[in-house]
């Protein structure tokens, strides 16, 4: 093998409840039902690949003026299990990974999170920003 690197996860001592692999696996993951019970199947599947086909780009990245390959069909509105609102193509929106990941998450859990850019006084721009207080 060439160029490549070899993960290898190894068990370790373990109470009652707690997860196999340590911290390379989150507890969130043991307590969430998995993706086709959520409502995330083969449906989606097919659903997704083809909002993706018909949106391609990121329209957070298209608000802040850069064009990047959407990855990720995401609901404006969460579901919640609601599956009305899951298959309104309205409430989908095509975002890249960093976007979902980072940005969209944190507005979903309530956060109201702004970059931080710096000014051409080497300041921060962002009013929130404790050194603007």
């Amino acid at each position: 093998m060439s160029g490549g690197f070899l993960c290898v996860l190894r068990p370790v001592p373990r109470s009652k409840g707690t997860p196999r692999f340590g911290a390379a696996m989150s507890r969130h993951h043991y307590d969430r039902a998995k993706t086709a019970a959520r409502g995330y199947g083969g449906r989606w599947q097919r659903e997704r690949l083809a909002f993706l086909a018909q949106h391609p780009l990121c329209t957070m990245c298209q608000r802040e003026g850069r064009v990047t390959a959407a990855t990720v069909v995401d609901h404006i509105t969460p579901h919640k299990g609601d599956y009305k609102l899951m298959w309104d193509r309205s409430n989908w929106q095509s975002l890249c990974e960093k976007h979902h990941n980072r940005d969209k998450q944190s507005q979903d859990r309530g956060g109201n999170r702004q970059r931080n850019t710096i000014g051409i006084n080497g300041r921060p721009t962002n009013a929130s920003h404790p050194w603007n207080r």
